[in-house]
């Protein structure tokens, strides 16, 4: 306590209370004379027209009783708040408070249209222009260069067009340039080398091409620099890698030969780095040893070389993703890599590596893709020898469906994950994907689609698609060799209709078609080729097999959208496909374990049904011969003379003292059959079979027994469709439980049935006061189990191809 009040005397606090006091009094000051300063005059003008050309206006929160730099252009309200878009922010101490220039402007997503008229160049004290997520069109203007405050412009998705001005150059104090998503053409200007402020640069589908600059040496203060989907061409400049500050790097979907410059080493504060799709000359991974800061390494697709090394898990203790798929990388796949404490995503497919999962691996590590499967090795296993299909049909994303014109489109509609392959139950087909994406949370592998596409007589097929970031095959197994054709059935799905000018309907979607491992299409864009969005469009492809399978490859290489509509790539995407013969096939088109099931079913049904005829005729038979013995005795008793008397049932009841068995004369000629309904009632039905035979399925036995007994019941709606008649035989289900006796026995045995209701009822009474379990109240019989048979897919995680 007293060293507080010593505290409170001291010059040091006195110092510190009068500062702090002063900038309160300036602060007020500063705020009252922002508060009285008028914005000036051409400025306002500028911006009034600028909001009209634009179909715009101030919100709320600013522009207060008509003057601009009011609210929240010049108190501390956020300037990118949601709730303050469009919004300005001011600068009110010139001319001695007296003055406001405008230096912010932000009008961020409203899809607002036109282009950029000279009038924004009287706005000459801007330092922050942003008009990202738009649908403004015509060119970047060259007078945009007289704006030269400006530190950070942003015009990214947006649908800009021609060159972009060697103007640009003039903007000395930029950090920040975002020119991606948009309809540019032609090259980078060399001016632009001249922003040696520049810190980002983001140049992703922008639609330029050619090389990159080499005045592009001077940007030594680069953090950021995105070029992904562009046409840059030639080689990767060695130059980049004296950009020391850079802590992100990607070239994806560009046209860049490689090799990676070895000076990329010098990269030592690299985050993440996503390079792909390079082509002539390969490359090692020897310059990513010094880059120990890496969270995010994508290598995919790259003409990769040489082997891993061995120590890579002790030079990254913080990488979270590693792709390295698609090369040509060899040896051993260091046992390090499975205990990183940081890696949750490996991604190592398509290279020629060799070993083995280790049996402890880190437990971050989510998704673990190695060299194997178990069914697509290239000695190819599955249904290999002898070939059983010759075509097959998939509803890729969705569930089972029939087509009008017959075709059956097997459900493909498993959940799968970054790295998936599923092989189907008959091993008739198989679905691998392979990919991550990276930028989105909660993603998903299956769109799913409202509205009708057009263009298509099935548009049902169109509701659900398969879609990944990165590679999707699928495969067919055990084919019969010979030619086939191959339809592909797309529709995009995901997009608005660019028809509707919105800055998300700028999005693309771009990937590569392979049929057996050979290039089909190239930039394959799905609402480019149908004439827009949600229209179907079929692509066919004619093809040989010859060694019992077929692969179907959609692959993203680098190219499309990434952040259009929502954050993360968009790789392939499919509805539907078939594949048919284009010769008459000689086999039967199904499993040999599934013939042989039908086979048996085929003999047991045709058992079935010839002792069902024989049993018919027979019991026609009888009947007609107890008919006709009947008519005799009518015609012997008619010859007789008087008419004999006749007797009701009461009156017979009555007689024979409620039909005692002491007034029993015999029995009639069913007694067999009445013989094998006791047999099964007291669990006895083996009894019935024919002591000469030696050898005796038991479970088949009491099946037959149960099924006859179930298709003689007396009532149509306690007999057994046709299907289930089989499948009770075949043992794919259970025979339901017999639990009254056959119409032969209940139409002939009068006696036999009031003794059984009376038997049941004193069961009932009997067990009721032991037992107050209903189902112990019936009489089963013989209890019958078929076995099990589960006909799930086989779901195992592939080695990712990658992304």
């Amino acid at each position: 306590m007293g060293w507080s009040v010593k505290l409170l005397h001291s010059p040091v606090f006195a110092v510190y209370s009068c500062c702090l006091h002063l900038f309160i009094l300036l602060s007020k000051f500063h705020l009252s004379n922002a508060q009285n300063a008028t914005t000036d005059p051409s400025e306002v003008s500028a911006l009034n027209s600028l909001f009209e050309q634009w179909d715009t206006k101030a919100v709320g929160l600013w522009n207060l009783s008509g003057e601009p730099c009011s609210g929240s252009a010049i108190n501390g309200t956020a300037f990118e708040d949601p709730a303050n878009n469009p919004s300005i922010k001011c600068d009110c101490t010139y001319n001695n408070g007296a003055t406001c220039h405008i230096t912010q402007l932000r009008v961020y997503a409203l899809n607002k249209k036109g282009e950029i008229p000279e009038v924004i160049t009287a706005l000459k004290y801007l330092t922050f222009l942003k008009i990202d997520q738009n649908y403004f069109t015509g060119p970047l203007p060259a007078f945009i260069g007289n704006l030269t405050a400006l530190h950070s412009l942003s015009i990214a998705h947006n649908a800009f067009s021609g060159t972009i001005p060697k103007e640009i150059g003039n903007l000395k104090e930029l950090t920040l340039l975002s020119i991606g998503i948009n309809n540019f053409l032609g090259t980078l200007p060399p001016e632009l080398g001249q922003l040696v402020n520049l810190e980002e640069l983001y140049m992703n589908s922008c639609g330029l091409g050619g090389e990159i600059p080499s005045t592009f040496v001077s940007l030594q203060r680069m953090t950021t620099f995105w070029a992904s989907d562009a046409a840059f061409t030639g080689n990767i400049p060695d130059f980049i890698g004296n950009w020391t500050a850079l802590t992100s790097l990607r070239f994806q979907g560009n046209s860049f030969e490689g090799p990676i410059p070895s000076s990329f080493s010098n990269l030592t504060s690299l985050t993440s780095l996503r390079i792909s799709d390079l082509s002539n000359v390969s490359s090692t991974l020897d310059f990513i040893k010094n880059l120990k800061n890496l969270t995010d390494l994508t290598l995919r697709n790259a003409l990769i070389s040489g082997t891993i090394p061995s120590d890579i898990g002790e030079i990254f203790q913080t990488l979270d993703i590693l792709d390295l798929s698609f090369n040509n990388l060899t040896g051993q796949v260091p046992s390090s890599l499975f205990t990183m404490s940081s890696l949750q995503y490996l991604f190592l497919g398509n290279n020629s590596l060799i070993g083995n999962l280790p049996n402890q691996k880190s437990s971050t590590l989510q998704t673990i893709v190695l060299p194997g499967l178990n069914c697509l090795q290239r000695n190819f296993p599955c249904n290999r020898n002898p070939p059983l299909y010759a075509n097959f049909s998939i509803k890729c994303g969705g569930p089972m469906m029939t087509t009008a014109d017959g075709t059956v489109y097997e459900a493909e509609n498993s959940s799968i994950s970054a790295a998936s392959f599923i092989v189907t139950s008959t091993e008739k087909w198989a679905v691998s994907n392979a990919g991550l994406y990276a930028d989105r949370a909660n993603p998903s592998y299956i769109e799913n689609n409202l509205k009708q596409v057009t263009g298509t007589n099935t548009p049902e097929l169109y509701q659900t698609s398969r879609i990944s970031p990165g590679s999707l095959r699928y495969y067919g197994l055990g084919l019969q060799n010979g030619p086939y054709t191959i339809n592909l059935l797309f529709a995009e799905t995901g997009f608005a209709a660019r028809s509707s000018q919105t800055w998300d309907s700028l999005a693309r979607r771009v990937f590569d078609i392979y049929i057996q491992g050979n290039r089909q299409l190239k930039d394959f864009d799905i609402s480019m080729e149908a004439g827009g969005v949600d229209r179907a469009i079929t692509k066919t492809f004619n093809v040989t097999v010859s060694e019992n399978y077929l692969e179907i490859h959609l692959f993203w290489a680098g190219k499309g959208t990434c952040c259009t509509p929502v954050q993360g790539y968009y790789g392939p995407i499919i509805s539907a496909l078939n594949v048919v013969p284009d010769f008459t096939p000689n086999i039967s088109g199904i499993p040999s374990s599934t013939r042989k099931e039908k086979s048996r079913t085929g003999v047991i049904v045709g058992v079935s049904i010839s002792v069902g005829v024989v049993s018919l005729i027979l019991i026609f038979a009888v009947l007609y011969i107890r008919m006709e013995k009947d008519r005799e005795d009518e015609e012997v008793l008619l010859g007789m003379g008087p008419r004999p008397n006749t007797f009701s049932y009461s009156q017979l009841r009555t007689a024979t003292e409620d039909f005692s068995p002491s007034n029993k004369l015999g029995e009639g000629g069913y007694g067999p059959v009445y013989k094998a309904w006791k047999l099964h009632e007291s669990g006895r039905s083996l009894e019935l079979m024919d002591p000469s035979v030696t050898e005796i399925d038991e479970n088949e036995a009491l099946r037959v027994v149960g099924v006859a007994l179930l298709c003689t019941q007396g009532s149509p709606a306690m007999r057994p469709t046709m299907s289930r008649v089989v499948a009770m035989l075949t043992g794919d289900i259970e025979v339901s439980v017999v639990t009254s006796k056959p119409s032969y026995l209940t139409d002939w045995d009068f006696k036999d049935i009031t003794g059984n209701f009376s038997k049941v009822s004193t069961s009932y009474k009997a067990s009721k006061s032991q037992n107050h379990n209903p189902i112990d109240l019936i009489p089963r019989g013989d209890q019958m189990h078929s076995p099990l048979n589960i006909t799930e897919p086989r779901l195992s995680y592939l080695i990712g191809d990658g992304r």
